[in-house]
């Protein structure tokens, strides 16, 4: 009895130190000036990642938003490269072959542009080693564009320029 008491407790002393240890990173968001406009922070869950994103100073209207294949945030945000696809998916979530893992729903950006929203990514990781993981050689970052993505033109829907731009970072 002693013994399984000690057991259980142990059990739920591992589960409290496992969730108080997950997999974290953080993205802090820059325009093409340089002007922070934003931070997400992405967190390992059982399923994928939780994206939390907190946005101020972003133009109002709706914006597509990717992980991209990688971590670097040089004006005009080409140095990020395309939309993060370690699978060979093509893009869009309505894509019957695909879509990127770094593929994510728009952004719908209020007048005062400011946003705070959370978005699950089943298709990606924080987990070092694992082919979907954000944290590959050359790293991954997140990108905003300038227009809304149309969910299926490859590669990158049609969603314009990249205006605002974060190296993910642990």
């Amino acid at each position: 009895m002693l013994f399984s008491r000690f057991i259980a407790v142990l059990g739920v002393a591992c589960l409290a130190s496992f969730s108080a240890h997950a997999q974290t990173a953080k993205a802090p968001l820059k325009d093409a000036a340089g002007k922070e406009v934003g931070t997400v922070d992405l967190i390992q869950t059982p399923h994928g990642v939780l994206l939390k994103m907190s946005l101020k100073g972003i133009p109002a209207g709706e914006h597509a938003f990717h992980v991209h294949a990688v971590g670097k945030c040089e004006p005009p945000f080409t140095t990020a490269g395309g939309h993060f696809n370690p699978h060979g998916k093509k893009h869009g979530m309505e894509a019957a072959e695909g879509a990127h893992a770094g593929d994510m729903p728009n952004l719908h950006v209020p007048a005062n542009g400011e946003l705070v929203i959370e978005i699950a990514n089943p298709a990606i990781s924080l987990v070092k080693g694992q082919p979907n993981s954000v944290f590959d050689a050359d790293g991954s970052a997140i990108v905003i564009h300038a227009k809304a993505d149309d969910y299926k033109s490859d590669p990158a829907g049609n969603a314009g320029d990249r205006i605002a731009c974060g190296v993910i970072a642990e």
